[in-house]
């Protein structure tokens, strides 16, 4: 099949590279534009764009696609049989949707109709989800609404973070798309589409996975242990506090079970206090702080200015006091 490719972030390497290596023909891929980033305020390729030009493909990276009558043309030109998208970062109208001959699948990282929309991953480990998975969908108007070829759920470990997560369903992503083309090549030989299925016959909970807020990385003590710990997984490495004026990226915590805190090891001051007291300071550990139900040992951090720094390391570079406040 003669097939464009949607894409942008690392996130779908993994499926073009696939489709790049297959039978099938990637004959053109569209990226979001560069874009400036890091200090020199450079304009940076994305990743999809990066590995379209090694592989000399064709590349679009249009400022805006909605109302683009040049690309729209362009597009139609390349009697393409089938869009690829994942993660491409734009909703695609439907004068795009309308345009390949067998139409425009998605590769969605979640269990649909469960997180819709744009942070899929990051609010499954927010929100302590046991299972996640893939979905391949036929694209529409709609916010994730499209009828289902594929799925595969995947159980999310408790070590699970933004970043082991993220490339299991990249994998998981491209394996499945592959699997899902091939499907498609048979119902349109037999001239069927009885394999796709209603999203909402699964009997799933809807919800909707809204982009993350620079105000969603504070980490606020006086919240639940285990809701601490899932917020600084699923928005790894950027969940942040405030320690003496500077900002303080919170990279690993452990929350402290009953049984463990009456053990010798961790012999330090009542918890029965208010949230974010420093109760003890842990010799090849880290830092513990009280929260609103359980302490947490503070394992791993960055220091503004400073490199990643754990166990004594991160003790003495922070230099805190038992029973202050941790953060400002």
């Amino acid at each position: 099949m003669r097939i464009i490719f949607w894409g942008t972030p690392e996130y779908s390497l993994a499926s073009l590279d696939i489709f790049i290596k297959s039978k099938h023909e990637v004959i053109a891929v569209v990226s979001q534009p560069d874009k400036k980033r890091s200090r020199g305020m450079k304009l940076i390729s994305s990743p999809v764009k990066r590995l379209a030009e090694q592989e000399a493909i064709k590349i679009y990276t249009p400022e805006s696609i909605r109302g683009n009558i040049p690309f729209l043309n362009e597009l139609k030109s390349l009697s393409c049989d089938l869009f690829i998208v994942i993660a491409y970062g734009k909703i695609l109208p439907k004068e795009i949707l309308e345009i390949p001959k067998f139409g425009c699948w998605n590769a969605h990282a979640s269990l649909l109709p469960r997180w819709r929309g744009a942070a899929p991953i990051q609010w499954s480990l927010i929100k302590g989800d046991e299972f996640t998975g893939v979905g391949i969908i036929k694209m529409n108007e709609g916010l994730d609404t499209g009828d289902l070829l594929l799925e595969e759920k995947i159980k999310i470990d408790n070590n699970d973070n933004l970043n082991t997560l993220t490339k299991k369903l990249s994998i998981l992503s491209a394996k499945l798309f592959l699997n899902a083309t091939s499907l498609l090549e048979e119902n349109i030989n037999k001239k069927t589409n009885s394999q796709l299925t209603k999203q909402n016959t699964l009997g799933r909970e809807i919800t909707y996975a809204r982009m993350i807020e620079k105000s969603d990385y504070k980490v606020v003590w006086d919240n639940e242990a285990i809701k601490i710990s899932r917020k600084i997984k699923g928005l790894y490495p950027r969940a942040n506090t405030t320690y003496r004026g500077k900002n303080l990226k919170i990279i690993k915590i452990k929350v402290l079970r009953s049984d463990e805190i009456n053990n010798e090891k961790y012999c330090f001051m009542s918890n029965n206090t208010e949230p974010g007291i420093i109760l003890a300071l842990i010799d090849n550990e880290g830092i513990i702080i009280s929260t609103k139900t359980d302490p947490i040992i503070l394992l791993e951090a960055k220091l503004e200015g400073k490199n990643i720094s754990s166990k004594n390391q991160l003790i003495q570079q922070l230099k805190p006091s038992v029973g202050e406040y941790f953060s400002d």
